[in-house]
């Protein structure tokens, strides 16, 4: 691992940088551009969080699951598209 004095701005953006091409942290970021009001730096940083999947991993993993569950979902979640999948044919064949 690389050393950083964080006294400094560019070494603490070089350490931010380090950790998010190791994988430690993705953090979304977002820079208020001049004249930017705060709804709109708010919108941006709100879009930059879902794209970055922050809220649904959040909610993944709020609690638990056993693997079991996990699987059984996957699986309930794979005959409900292809019944949807036969559903489509049907009503276009």
């Amino acid at each position: 691992m690389s050393t950083f004095r964080l006294d400094r701005i560019s070494d603490v953006l070089n350490f931010e940088l380090y950790l998010i091409k190791e994988g430690v942290i993705s953090l979304p970021k977002v820079i208020a551009k001049s004249g930017e009001s705060f709804q709109v730096l708010l919108r941006r940083f709100k879009k930059s969080c879902e794209r970055a999947g922050l809220l649904s991993d959040v909610k993944k993993n709020k609690y638990y699951e056993k693997p079991s569950v996990i699987r059984k979902k996957e699986k309930n979640d794979q005959v409900r598209k292809a019944m949807k999948r036969l559903r489509k044919q049907k009503r276009f064949s």
